[in-house]
């Protein structure tokens, strides 16, 4: 008999606690049950159950093989729903959340040439910066930017976003260009006074994560704002590339201390922590995560 079938044939006798009730279960005789369980235990060389003339119970051994045999018979489910969820044609109303800034530039772009392969999936996308209840508001998937807060959701990397220094060449024109970050004391420096970092930048030096404090005379709370500053020449800033990628294409800005840059910022996917996605989702985060990597992210 197939291997997997004594598997099978265990946990059933476990659940059920009996040969009979397992045998109804999994429509087989109870002498293919009886066969089953016997060559399980020869071949493990420990008795896994007690019976009984009513009653099958298990053995120590036994409750310790039905854990680990429970949850991989669990796992070769879930993965031949998925292979056939990815067999699937898509169908059906995904609804996505992800941030205002992000969303436009990276993910809308792209949204024709799924939907295109894609005829009968509709898409509705909820922009926002918030950690959204993705259960409580009825989200299927989210595409978050940094680091993600112990939950029981689910997640996949999209694809890592550098972050840079930089400014413009009006300001480099007048200003000598930093070699090592403790040089930023000379400069102006435009903070983002709702970032994280603040006022004090991460760099890696030697090896070593540092924070460097930095100051200047134009200070603002939106990232866009600091962003446009740096284009217009009032001092060195700092971005997730993904941010900025089109002013440097467009030589509005130069890259500074390449050499030093910190960790780059994660970009996820996050959805609900159910046991297969539907065709939509699972192909739709395949599809983003092929894009992004062509993004020069």
């Amino acid at each position: 008999m197939d291997r997997l079938e004594d598997f099978q044939a265990f946990i059933a006798i476990v659940d059920k606690g009996s040969l009979t009730a397992a045998a109804k279960q999994l429509g087989r005789s109870l002498q293919a049950m009886s066969r089953s369980l016997a060559a399980l235990e020869r071949e493990v060389g420990v008795e896994l159950m007690r019976r009984t003339t009513r009653r099958s119970n298990p053995t120590d051994a036994g409750i310790a093989l039905y854990r680990r045999l429970a949850a991989a018979l669990a796992e070769i489910d879930a993965a031949k729903l998925e292979a056939a969820n990815r067999r699937a044609e898509a169908t059906g109303f995904l609804r996505l959340t992800a941030s205002s800034a992000f969303a436009p530039l990276y993910i809308v772009p792209h949204l024709p040439a799924f939907l295109a392969a894609h005829p009968r999936v509709e898409i509705e996308l909820d922009l926002t910066d918030a950690y959204v209840d993705l259960i409580g508001e009825g989200f299927d998937l989210a595409v978050r930017i940094g680091e993600l807060p112990d939950s029981s959701l689910k997640s996949r990397l999209l694809v890592s976003s550098r972050r840079v220094m930089f400014a413009a060449p009006s300001y480099l024109a007048t200003h000598a260009r930093p070699r090592r970050p403790d040089d930023l004391k000379d400069h102006q420096c435009i903070v983002r006074t709702m970032a994280r970092e603040g006022n004090a930048w991460r760099f890696q030096i030697d090896g070593k994560s540092r924070s460097v404090k930095v100051g200047g005379r134009f200070r603002t709370s939106g990232a866009l704002a600091a962003n446009e500053a740096a284009v217009q020449g009032l001092g060195i800033a700092n971005a997730p590339l993904w941010q900025v990628r089109s002013l440097l294409d467009a030589g509005k800005i130069e890259l500074l201390l390449t050499r030093f840059e910190p960790p780059p910022v994660a970009i996820h996917a996050v959805w609900p922590a159910t046991r297969v996605l539907p065709a939509r989702t699972q192909l739709f985060i395949d599809f983003l995560a092929a894009r992004l990597k062509k993004d020069r992210l």
